[in-house]
């Protein structure tokens, strides 16, 4: 009986969403504009990973490089069920207010999914800018429950977003320790490329593409391309944000270079003043907006973690490298015999742990108690350091 409870309270949320007429009060046009939006990014989300799961398989996933390609897979189905439980509850959500769905968009996401690399790459924007719209659209509530079921949504969102950092092998799990709201507009500048057969019922901004090839980092100048971006751009600014920032940093468009102590995703627009945009949606001006944002991932201090996901190295060598890990008794007894070995020996022997020097070396009879790789990287001892080099 103890456990049904456990399972009634834990269900207890779920009703509440899916019946929630007793708790929520207020059908603003304010609250059902921003539960129709969001429920479209979520059908959005939940399609973009459909199709990307059925697209590519393990054998994928290894070729791009991935050390666990079921790790991948495992993280990107569960991704996939939360975006589709976020929309059923939205809608649910939306019915209960006496409001309809929006049903009938179709989401074209071709260019997203054309290899494993772009469709990483997408999610990763793809979580953030998710992010971003639940952050921003928070101000737009004015139902406290309905801003629960929202920020709720957020958090797990912000999670989706730290794995695909972690994922993707260059980033940093969590970048800044803050993230940028943005609103309904500025979120349709980057979404609704990949968004037709509906109406929002919301403009959106002119859309940003940054126009450079290879990485993009510190000292990197940007070039874009935008719609609404037609001759002279001497009157025109480039503004990067990134989370926790006040404003802002503001750049003429012809000197649009990224500033050195940037790492994770960066929010940028085109302005048609010099004057930096705030970092909150109230203050912001959206007037002043003649292009974006579009978000770019400047990846300059990536996580130890995020590494271990993807493999590294020269894709050109023809070196075979294998890692192998063995146990502190295994290590023991490489190390004596590596200490036996005669210490005159003009020439060099290769063995597990690479090529020995000459003079041999001087070993401690005491473990030390730590993990780390012997010098040729071939393999990873546990529970010892001080391996010949």
């Amino acid at each position: 009986m103890r456990y049904s409870t456990c399972i009634l309270a834990l269900a207890a949320p779920l009703v509440a969403l899916a019946a929630p007429t007793r708790l929520i009060t207020k059908r603003s046009a304010a609250n059902v504009l921003v539960l129709k939006f969001a429920d479209v990014l979520e059908q959005f989300e939940d399609k973009f990973y459909r199709d990307g799961i059925a697209k590519f398989k393990e054998a994928d996933f290894s070729a791009a490089g991935f050390t666990s390609p079921a790790l991948v897979a495992q993280q990107l189905t569960t991704i996939q069920g939360d975006e589709a439980t976020h929309s059923t509850i939205l809608q649910a959500l939306l019915k209960s207010l006496g409001a309809e769905p929006l049903t009938t968009c179709q989401f074209n996401l071709d260019s997203a999914l054309t290899d494993v690399a772009t469709m990483a790459a997408t999610a990763r924007v793809v979580e953030f800018l998710g992010v971003c719209a639940y952050l921003g659209g928070a101000t737009l509530i004015d139902d406290a429950v309905i801003l629960d079921h929202a920020a709720s949504i957020l958090t797990v969102e912000a999670r989706h977003s730290t794995v695909l950092n972690i994922l993707s092998g260059t980033g940093t799990a969590v970048a800044q320790a803050f993230d940028v709201p943005l609103g309904p507009s500025e979120v349709l500048a980057i979404a609704s490329p990949f968004i037709s057969g509906c109406d929002l019922g919301i403009p959106a901004n002119p859309t940003l593409t940054i126009t450079n090839t290879g990485n993009v980092g510190p000292g990197t100048k940007l070039t874009f391309s935008s719609s609404s971006i037609n001759g002279s751009t001497d009157s025109l600014f480039c503004q990067m944000m990134v989370g926790g920032a006040p404003f802002t940093i503001s750049l003429p468009f012809d000197e649009c270079v990224v500033p050195e102590g940037i790492n994770g995703a960066v929010v940028i627009w085109i302005t048609s003043d010099e004057n930096p945009l705030a970092n909150n949606i109230r203050d912001r001006a959206t007037d002043k907006q003649i292009a974006g944002p579009t978000i770019a991932m400047i990846d300059t201090s990536p996580d130890m973690l995020s590494q271990l996901s993807r493999s590294s190295g020269d894709a050109n060598s023809n070196e075979s490298v294998t890692t192998q890990t063995i146990s502190p008794g295994e290590a023991s007894s490489i190390i004596a015999g590596a200490s036996t070995s005669t210490a005159a020996s003009s020439s060099s022997t290769s063995g597990p742990l690479g090529n020995a020097a000459s003079s041999g070396p001087s070993l401690s009879s005491k473990p030390i108690l730590s993990t780390g790789p012997s010098p040729d990287g071939h393999i990873i001892v546990n529970g010892w350091t001080g391996l010949p080099n």
